[in-house]
């Protein structure tokens, strides 16, 4: 069993090392999204056996058929749920709706083998997760006076189905399958 989802990879770039350090130096208790891990989640799967991760696979690789390569603008700061209970603080990612389209395809593909369809995909790039209310009015400042920031533009050429392996030190991520688009 692994537990996996599937996502499109995130470079750290300057302007969004420039948010994650003003956050970090709040008083907030917040636990970072490792550099290296941050992405953007198409679908989170949760645990499933080898012969599902198989035809997921297949699925992801029949899903990407009509979508080309496409670029993305990281855009804007958030919070999930709202602002009275952050659990998220993620940074937008806007494109022409291709990672939408790809979402409501692997969706639909997937539900033949008991994955729950989404019932609102937005989406954006988790950046941290708060984990108590401490702080709380200085990241929704820090949020507020980023709401339109560009983070910069990138290229997405492929999608990935990943392996979360939970460590105390927190995931680490592994490449299960690549997908070219």
């Amino acid at each position: 069993m692994m537990r996996a989802f599937i996502a499109i990879d995130v470079e750290m770039n300057d302007k969004i090392e420039e948010i994650y350090n003003l956050l970090k130096k709040t008083k907030a208790k917040l636990k970072m999204v490792e550099p290296q891990n941050i992405h953007l989640t198409i679908k989170f799967l949760g645990e499933i056996d080898e012969k599902t991760a198989e035809k997921v696979k297949e699925e992801l690789h029949e899903a990407v058929r009509e979508i080309e390569p496409f670029k993305a603008m990281l855009k804007g700061t958030g919070v999930f749920p709202g602002k009275n209970h952050i659990r998220v603080i993620w940074i937008g990612f806007h494109d022409e709706g291709e990672t939408l389209k790809l979402s409501q395809v692997i969706d639909e593909k997937l539900t033949k083998y008991g994955f729950k369809k989404e019932k609102s995909y937005k989406p954006h790039v988790t950046i941290a997760r708060m984990k108590s209310r401490e702080g709380k009015e200085e990241i929704l400042k820090i949020v507020e006076e980023n709401k339109d920031k560009i983070f910069g533009e990138m290229e997405c050429n492929e999608i990935k189905l990943k392996q979360s392996i939970l460590t105390p030190k927190g995931p680490i991520y592994k490449d299960v399958e690549v997908v070219k688009l």
